[in-house]
């Protein structure tokens, strides 16, 4: 296991990840909070979450009212584990692989187009990284959740290489699946996230790009790290 970074420079600072599906946000984020003793924030873990009460409860994904109203009454939390890096719970349940599967997926960038929805989960997640010691993940982390996040790291990679890791994820979980099926659905997935009225996945102009197509999730997380260490000034 990594050695957790223990330098001072680095306290009250907030690193905010943006991205495409696939492009290695969610497991580099988790990994490098815990390599920084930091907090990680998954912000589309908390769509996914209303879009699984939804599917759960027979609430139309098309219905932006009831989805907001939702986001509004159900308690979703995080809780730190040391073999899963991080757990998700909604209404006390952990939903960790539940809000994983396709039709969370599906709903979760469904329930995302609704301003009504985001506006209720910015203002919680905002709330979560007031203090800062925080690793953010999403789609509009470094455009609406934290504009002004100390670094901002927007991470893409070859879609066929994003396709791949969503095939090897969806392999691990049961599911029948295709690299050729992945691709497409990516492709929709980009379209649905960068068209969206509601905060559209975009690479703010402050936002260090870092292409992993080649890259480990260690050497993505080392990345970040030199990256953020030059913005600090440590030598």
């Amino acid at each position: 296991m990594a050695v957790q970074i223990k330098l001072s420079v680095f306290q009250g600072k907030t690193i905010a990840i943006d991205g495409p599906a696939g492009s290695g946000k969610s497991t580099t984020a988790k990994l490098l909070a815990n390599r920084l003793g930091f907090t990680y924030l998954d912000t589309g873990a908390m769509y996914r979450a209303v879009a699984l009460f939804a599917l759960r409860n027979n609430v139309s994904l098309e219905d932006g009212n009831a989805l907001a109203q939702i986001a509004k009454t159900i308690k979703i939390e995080f809780q730190n584990d040391s073999d899963n890096g991080q757990l998700v719970f909604l209404n006390g349940e952990d939903v960790t692989e539940a809000i994983r599967t396709p039709e969370a997926t599906y709903g979760a960038s469904a329930v995302a187009v609704f301003s009504e929805v985001r506006s209720e989960l910015v203002n919680q997640q905002q709330e979560m990284g007031a203090k800062g010691n925080m690793v953010v993940e999403g789609r509009d982390t470094t455009s609406v959740v934290f504009p002004r996040a100390d670094l901002k790291i927007y991470l893409d990679a070859d879609i066929r290489i994003r396709a791949e890791r969503r095939f090897l994820d969806a392999i691990h979980q049961g599911e029948e699946s295709s690299i050729d099926t992945q691709v497409e659905l990516l492709k929709a997935r980009d379209k649905n996230d960068s068209e969206r009225k509601a905060s559209p996945l975009m690479k703010v102009n402050d936002a260090v790009v870092v292409d992993t197509t080649s890259l480990s999730i260690e050497g993505q997380i080392e990345t970040i790290i030199k990256i953020a260490k030059k913005r600090f000034t440590v030598v």
